[in-house]
């Protein structure tokens, strides 16, 4: 997806544009790699010395509340964050070798899943774990 005008949608959604957030969210949108708050952190913070931990974390957390973003938690461990627009309905896989983790297409019809008919679903994940196709390709 192509925002042109950041601001412009942030605005839009209710968030303050502020210099910070537009670029965290710039990131995500240009960066679809699942991120943790470590990693955008560390890719940003040499452009904005202003910016602290505490900053990336409020501000995807407001991206959170206004779905903007998705938390992603595949390990106990580590929380990643994944742009929630114009995405359809996906899980993610996480390569247990070199830690990359890849948007995959799921068909929730194929899924079979029953017994949900009455209930209603705020948010549903799926998550898989293995070994991606260019380690597998490595070995």
């Amino acid at each position: 997806m192509c925002i042109e005008d950041v601001g412009g949608y942030l605005k839009e959604k209710g968030i303050k544009p502020s210099y910070q957030r537009m670029k965290i969210f710039e990131y995500l949108l240009k960066n679809k790699i699942h991120p943790t708050v470590d990693t955008i952190y560390k890719a940003l913070s040499p452009k904005i010395p202003t910016l602290s931990k505490t900053t990336v974390y409020n501000t995807l957390n407001l991206f959170i509340e206004n779905k903007l973003v998705n938390v992603i938690v595949i390990e106990e461990n580590e929380t990643r964050y994944d742009i929630a627009i114009d995405i359809g309905m996906h899980g993610h896989f996480k390569c247990e070798n070199c830690g990359k983790v890849y948007d995959v297409e799921v068909n929730p019809i194929s899924l079979g899943i029953e017994g949900l008919e009455k209930f209603d679903i705020n948010e549903q994940h799926i998550y898989f774990k293995g070994t991606c196709k260019e380690c597998t390709e490595k070995k």
